[in-house]
């Protein structure tokens, strides 16, 4: 059987995939209402055919819906979140106590995504000098997810204010499993095409012209 023809993308699709990108927030704030699970199931289908080193597919996506695992996560976060506050000081610290820093309460779907350190697939390719893109590949896994959930309507919330061992421990996952995202999914309670750490003073967007270098 032949290939299909590749797909022509048109202005209009290149304008929408940039107001796509631009309205991608990390979401903090969500409604109650539950997400079908089919829909989530969609997601993580496209998820799973982001690029990987080797081919490998490393990426592992746990849905935690126990209560007492989700309180566990819970209280892992309310000790790294007190920690942190306590390393600011002055109106950085009262800034930092403002923030809204995690849906962990309103958001109907947790995921935690783990990094299998040692799968099959892939067989080493492209990983013995630069071993990390496992790790760089399930994170491609994860910014797919993201924007497919977008399209959907869905709000995505990145959680790294947590202890990994904690996490892994609460969800009895393989040992040589790395925790490299907890997401909280769900419909978002207001839209903003500005992050909100821009938008409550913590930090500005910075120029392209900081962060590009020609050799």
């Amino acid at each position: 059987m032949p290939d299909l023809l590749p797909p022509v993308y048109d202005n209009g699709f290149r304008e929408k995939f940039a107001e796509l990108l631009a309205w991608r927030r990390d979401v903090r704030r969500f409604k109650t209402d539950a997400v079908d699970k089919e829909l989530i199931h969609k997601l993580l289908k496209l998820a799973a055919i982001s690029p990987s080193v080797g081919n490998s597919q490393p990426w592992r996506f746990v849905s935690v819906e126990e209560p007492k695992r989700r309180a566990a996560v819970r209280s892992s976060f309310e000790q790294c979140n007190a920690e942190a506050l306590a390393s600011y000081s002055g109106e950085q610290a009262e800034t930092y106590a403002r923030l809204k820093l995690a849906g962990l309460d309103a958001a109907p779907v947790h995921l935690a995504v783990f990094c299998d350190e040692h799968p099959k697939e892939g067989h080493g390719l492209g990983r013995a000098t630069m071993p990390e893109m496992l790790h760089y590949s399930v994170v491609t896994a994860i910014s797919t997810f993201w924007l497919a959930a977008r399209c959907h309507g869905l709000g995505v919330g990145w959680v790294s204010i947590l202890d990994p061992a904690d996490v892994t421990a609460a969800l009895d996952v393989p040992v040589d499993w790395k925790l490299i995202a907890y997401l909280c999914v769900g419909y978002p309670v207001e839209e903003h095409s500005d992050p909100e750490l821009v938008r409550h003073g913590w930090q500005d967007r910075i120029d392209l012209s900081t962060c590009y270098f020609q050799r």
